[in-house]
């Protein structure tokens, strides 16, 4: 099917006439989220100066999303411009990758953009951004929304390429950039994620022998997707996606180490696995051209070399961070259907460091004497697995 999408640049006014200085900062007092007669919705963003910006829509579920050349939200919350129920169910906005910053608004019905205009002030070099959407059909709404085929590509992290024998770790902080995760009474899970990633990176360097890439080393937005894919191109012999969600029942606490099973464990894997995916799709990434891709990994879930080697890999963390003081979940040991650990060639688990939801466990992860005791024992308990795995090594080949 063809898609069609609006995408805009702009460059107008005088402000653009020299080089820009500064990043552009949204002024809240002067933006906003109006609803009017017949079904019409209108995005208004005050800006500090002008920015090249892109604007287009995509589908399951209907959103909006703006591209901008980086932008500063400052203090800008999603409920400042969503203080009654409307047209827009929930906004996202935040850092993409660097440079980039993006806005994604999930819509209570289709709306297509109808008028798109940035003012800029010629003295002041102020700007405001204004999208007035309109009502449409679900048919039509889905025939012009999609991706830009340009659609920023997020680069991987720059690494020098892993010596043939190295043994390599990829470790996934979660979330990031216009995706803050969990929140914990301030506290964003991208946040502590990608501390306690950099503080393990530089544990395992330590070493000596281990090469280690992040999948993001900065407050930027990583698709669920690109996370997989930057981990086979550097050659990962394992990957490790690190986690604090919080779950709404407030009864989760402790750490947790998951391996893929298209059947969770249990309700609670079931929601979290949901929850990662729901975050990656609403943080405005569009997924309508990878569906063939997920049923042929999903269809490789069944290798038989590499299940095996997640579960030894899930034990022997579970045991080192034991060791390192947990404190672990009365269940530690858990399956879920997380897209991220999707790779059916690469020894993966996701970690649920604590839950953002249980105050002991917001307590730890803030801590940095806690957080260096967890940091060793993730260390030891890869180092284990690897020392075991590579003694299994001979026998996986007969």
């Amino acid at each position: 099917m063809i898609r069609i999408f609006l995408a805009i640049w702009m460059l107008a006014g005088a402000a653009f006439a020299q080089e820009l200085t500064g990043i552009a900062r949204v002024d809240p007092s002067k933006s906003s989220i109006e609803d009017g007669w017949f079904g019409q919705t209108t995005l208004t963003l005050s800006l500090s100066q002008g920015v090249p910006y892109r604007v287009y829509t995509l589908d399951a579920p209907p959103r909006l999303v703006v591209d901008f050349r980086e932008v500063d939200w400052g203090l800008l919350r999603p409920e400042d411009l969503l203080s009654k129920p409307g047209a827009i169910e929930s906004l996202r906005f935040g850092a993409f990758r660097p440079g980039w910053s993006r806005l994604a608004a999930v819509l209570a019905q289709p709306k297509l953009p109808d008028e798109i205009a940035m003012q800029v002030d010629p003295e002041s070099g102020r700007a405001t951004l204004t999208i007035s959407l309109s009502p449409t059909d679900a048919g039509a709404f889905a025939a012009q929304s999609g991706a830009p085929d340009d659609a920023l590509p997020l680069p991987s992290p720059r690494q020098s390429p892993p010596a043939d024998d190295a043994f390599v770790v990829v470790i996934d902080p979660g979330h990031g950039g216009v995706d803050p995760g969990a929140d914990g009474d301030g506290t964003p899970e991208k946040d502590l994620m990608l501390s306690l990633a950099i503080e393990l990176r530089d544990a395992l360097r330590r070493v000596g022998d281990v090469e280690v890439v992040l999948t993001r080393d900065a407050d930027v937005f990583v698709s669920l997707p690109r996370r997989v894919a930057i981990a086979h191109e550097a050659g990962a012999d394992l990957f490790l996606s690190l986690h604090a969600d919080a779950l709404s029942d407030g009864q989760a606490r402790g750490a947790t180490v998951y391996t893929l099973s298209e059947d969770a464990s249990d309700a609670a894997s079931a929601r979290l696995a949901a929850q990662h995916d729901r975050d990656d799709i609403l943080s405005g990434v569009d997924l309508t051209r990878t569906d063939d891709v997920v049923a042929g990994v999903l269809m490789d879930l069944a290798r038989q070399e590499t299940a095996p080697r997640s579960d030894d890999l899930a034990a022997a963390l579970i045991v080192a961070m034991t060791q390192s003081g947990g404190p672990m979940n009365s269940r530690p040991r858990r399956e879920g259907a997380f897209s991220v650990l999707k790779s059916a060639d690469i020894p993966s688990v996701l970690i649920e460091v604590g839950f953002l939801s249980d105050q002991r466990d917001l307590m730890n992860l803030r801590d940095p004497v806690w957080r260096a005791d967890m940091v060793q024992g993730l260390a030891r308990g890869i180092l284990t697995w690897r020392d075991t795995d590579l003694a299994k090594a001979p026998l996986r080949r007969k």
